[in-house]
C-alpha cells in the first residue's frame, strides 16, 4: 500500500494538509452510504490527515461543505481526489470548476489529483469481484467457454470509454476467458441490453456480467434488470452477475496512491486523447471548451420527483430509458446549459434520449 510522503498534517509546505474525496452524488441511499463508508476507510488508512468528502449533486454534503469542514479542522492545504474511475466531464470540468471557484473565494490552497484510472490495483480489485462470482457459480463451465461482459458507466468522452475497453481486455487475458465484450449503461453505445443480445449469438455457455462501478445505485440495479431480461429469453445460457467494486481494499489503496501523487506533484491526467485538448476523431468541435460545472441547479438536492428517482441517472447523463407518459412526460433536466451534441446520437445501439439532439 502506498503511503503519504509526509503523513503528519503539520509537515506540509503550505500548512496543515487535509484530503477531500470528490464524488458525483446519487439519490440512492445505499450508494451514498457506500461512498461515506469508502471515505471512512480512507480516513482509517490516513489517520494523521483529516479526510472529508462531498458531492457534485443529488446528495449532501456538497463539495463546498466538505471544504468548509476541512477548514474548520484547521486545514490550509487541501488535496482533492476525484472518486471517479475514469476522467470524463465530471473529473475534467465539473469538479475542478467547483474547487477553483471556492479557492478563489477563500484563498484556500487546493491541489487536485487524478482519477483512479487503468491501474494495476484496480484491475486486481475487479478480478477479485469476478473471481468471487465464479466461485459462487461453480466450475461446471470452463473459462474458455465463458464470455466476460464488462459494463462501464458510459460517457460522451471517447477516452474514458476506451479505458473501460482496456480494463475488459486485461481481465479477459488475465483469466483466460473465451471472449470479452464491453457495454455501457448510458450516454454511449452499445447499451447493456442490446449488447447482451448480441453477445448471446456467439454461443458461449456462460456469460459473466461485471459492472465496473464503484458504488451501487440506479444504474447497477438497471444493469441487473437488463441482464435478467436477456437471461429469461435465453435459458440455455448461464448468466452470472458479479458485484461492483465497492470499498475493496485495493480500491482504497489506489485512493491512497492518488493522494500521495498530489503531495509529489505527479497528477497528470491523460491529455493526448482528451477531447478538450486534442483533435479526437469525431469530437473536433470540443477542443478548447470552457471549464465549468453543469451541476449548480442540483447541488445538494436530496429529493425530487419520483420519476427522477426511478428513471434519471444524473442531470446530464441520460441512460436511454424513455420517460413514461403520465404527469412527467415533459420532464427535462434542461436548466439553461447545453453540451455539444454527441456525434453518434443516432446510433441504433445507443441511448434513445440522445436522439432529440439535446444535451447529453
Amino acid at each position: 500500500m502506498a503511503s503519504l510522503p509526509s503523513p503528519d498534517r503539520s509537515d506540509g509546505p503550505h500548512g496543515p494538509i487535509g484530503v477531500l474525496v470528490c464524488g458525483h452524488g446519487s439519490r440512492n441511499r445505499l450508494a451514498v452510504a457506500e461512498f461515506a463508508q469508502l471515505a471512512q476507510g480512507l480516513q482509517a488508512l490516513l489517520p494523521a490527515v483529516p479526510v472529508e468528502y462531498g458531492y457534485l449533486e443529488f446528495a449532501r454534503p456538497i463539495l463546498r461543505d466538505g471544504l468548509e469542514a476541512l477548514r474548520a479542522r484547521g486545514v490550509t492545504h487541501v488535496l482533492a481526489v476525484p472518486a471517479m474511475l475514469f476522467a470524463a466531464g465530471h473529473a475534467k470540468n465539473d469538479i475542478p470548476s467547483v474547487l477553483n471557484t471556492y479557492a478563489a473565494e477563500t484563498g484556500l490552497r487546493i491541489d487536485y489529483g487524478r482519477e483512479l484510472g487503468v491501474d494495476l490495483k484496480m484491475i486486481q480489485a475487479a478480478g477479485a469481484r469476478i473471481r468471487e462470482a465464479l466461485e459462487q457459480a461453480g466450475d461446471a463451465v470452463p473459462l474458455h467457454d465463458t464470455l466476460l461482459v464488462v459494463v462501464g458507466r458510459g460517457s460522451s468522452d471517447p477516452d474514458a470509454n476506451s479505458n473501460v475497453a482496456k480494463v475488459t481486455r486485461m481481465l479477459v487475458e488475465g483469466f483466460g476467458f473465451g471472449w470479452g465484450e464491453t457495454v455501457y449503461s448510458g450516454v454511449t453505445f452499445p447499451l447493456v441490453e442490446p449488447g447482451l443480445r448480441h453477445v448471446v449469438r456467439l454461443g458461449y455457455r456462460r456469460v459473466v456480467v461485471f459492472p465496473y462501478f464503484l458504488f451501487s445505485g440506479v444504474l447497477v440495479s438497471r444493469i441487473q434488470q437488463h441482464t435478467d431480461r436477456v437471461a429469461e429469453d435465453h435459458p440455455d445460457v448461464e448468466f452470472v452477475k458479479a458485484s461492483y467494486l465497492a470499498d475493496h481494499s485495493l480500491v482504497l489503496d489506489t485512493f491512497v496512491e492518488r493522494v500521495a501523487e498530489v503531495v509529489r506533484g505527479d497528477t497528470n491526467m491523460n491529455c493526448s486523447l482528451c477531447k478538450y485538448r486534442a483533435q479526437v476523431l469525431g469530437f473536433e468541435t470540443e477542443v478548447g471548451a470552457p471549464q465549468h460545472s453543469h451541476h449548480h441547479h442540483v447541488e445538494g438536492l436530496t429529493d425530487g420527483c419520483d420519476l427522477c428517482e426511478r428513471e434519471c441517472t444524473g442531470a446530464c447523463q441520460p441512460d436511454g430509458v424513455p420517460i413514461p407518459l403520465g404527469g412527467h412526460a415533459a420532464h427535462s433536466h434542461d436548466h439553461g446549459h447545453h453540451h455539444p451534441p454527441y456525434p453518434h446520437a443516432d446510433h441504433p445501439l445507443g441511448p434513445r434520449t440522445l436522439r432529440s439532439g439535446g444535451a447529453a
